[in-house]
């Protein structure tokens, strides 16, 4: 598949799940946000609290230093989730990869795993996937529902300085990450835990780290970089993609912006779900990455990003920290979506991609 292929998007109507009470409460659930402090305790656990329980988010994201000791996090998480509204469980997350990428470590009290190519080097498929299966129930043991893993960036540029500098990839070979990829995600759902397939289209080509800037894979970038994604999807071992704050020429050319792929209709509403077929949830990479706040205003990284495709916002919120943040992501959403019933319709599509995810749960 080429990159420079479009596809026209489809809005299919639908009825609402009986319990989406306004177009807010929606809205509400396409946020995700990081937090501060590492307590179960005190204005910032009690400030999440209060936001689960009024539905203005329905994700939190942990960072590393969120964690303090693992009896915490398993008295935070149990705090939140029994905050949420029924049958809207809070999605608790986590980038928990193995190897340099991990916010739980042995230092409090986690059993550490080895990164994506150690593990694609030394175990069999069958050992990598009761590795990752251990690695989920002890997640779900502390009360995380969602790992933002496997990566499944293919590792054409060696000297590629978040991906390869790290070890975050399996191989080289795009049927060998995506055997792997296969084994953690099948080794999660064994566990009850939720995988998010990360970086579309693919980072592992890039010459710059998209945490810190722009990040053009408009001359380095493979066909070859699509292929786990393709079989994974095949194989129904997608439940959501994350896209990467990853610029190609021939996403912004078709769509006549400068946008990266996760502000890119060509690239998510093109793509990944008219040319590849997945139909799930799609999670933006944080939005206060370098490769956006660099070069866009909130507000347009906000509305650019519905109107491209993604499902869940995720704010790291580590720029401002603000447990107002989601009420001006909210307040932004319905404003636009009172203005446009298009808008209305794609934060409608979301809501029902979201709910059918946490169902599974």
């Amino acid at each position: 598949m080429r990159l420079f292929l479009i596809f026209s998007i489809m809005l299919a109507s639908f009825s609402l799940p009986a319990h989406a009470q306004s177009l807010r409460d929606m809205a509400g659930q396409m946020v995700m946000i990081g937090f501060q402090g590492d307590q179960a305790s005190g204005q910032w656990h009690n400030g999440i609290k209060r936001l689960t329980e009024q539905g203005k988010i329905g994700g939190v994201l942990y960072l590393k230093y969120n964690v303090a000791a693992v009896g915490t996090v398993k008295q935070k998480n149990a705090d939140w989730q029994a905050a949420a509204p029924a049958n809207l469980p809070l999605l608790i997350a986590i980038d928990q990869e193995g190897g340099k990428v991990e916010r739980l470590t042995k230092s409090v009290g986690f059993a550490e795993i080895a990164s994506a190519e150690d593990v694609a080097k030394s175990l069999s498929l069958q050992a990598a996937q009761a590795l990752y299966e251990d690695l989920a129930r002890r997640l779900a043991s502390l009360g995380f529902n969602i790992n933002f893993g496997p990566v499944v960036d293919v590792n054409v540029n060696r000297n590629n300085p978040i991906i390869a500098k790290f070890g975050r990839s399996f191989s080289a070979d795009p049927e060998v990450v995506a055997d792997y990829a296969a084994a953690f995600v099948r080794g999660h759902k064994a566990a009850g835990v939720l995988t998010a397939l990360k970086h579309f289209p693919g980072h592992g080509s890039s010459q710059a780290d998209s945490h810190l800037g722009f990040a053009d894979i408009s001359t380095t970038w493979r066909d070859t970089e699509y292929e786990p994604y393709q079989k994974l999807i095949g194989q129904n071992l997608a439940q959501l993609v994350m896209v990467g704050h990853l610029y190609h020429k021939s996403f912004a050319e078709a769509a006549q912006n400068d946008y990266p792929a996760s502000l890119s209709s060509v690239a998510i509403d093109g793509v990944l779900r008219q040319g590849l077929g997945f139909d799930g949830v799609v999670v933006s990479d944080d939005l206060e990455m370098g490769a956006i706040t660099e070069h866009y205003g909130f507000k347009e990284a906000v509305l650019a990003a519905v109107r491209a495709g993604n499902d869940i916002l995720l704010f790291s919120n580590t720029r401002e920290p603000s447990l107002e943040l989601p009420d001006k992501i909210i307040n932004l959403l319905v404003s636009e979506a009172e203005r446009d019933p298009a808008f209305a319709q794609m934060i409608e599509r979301s809501y029902r991609r979201i709910v059918g995810l946490k169902a599974r749960l």
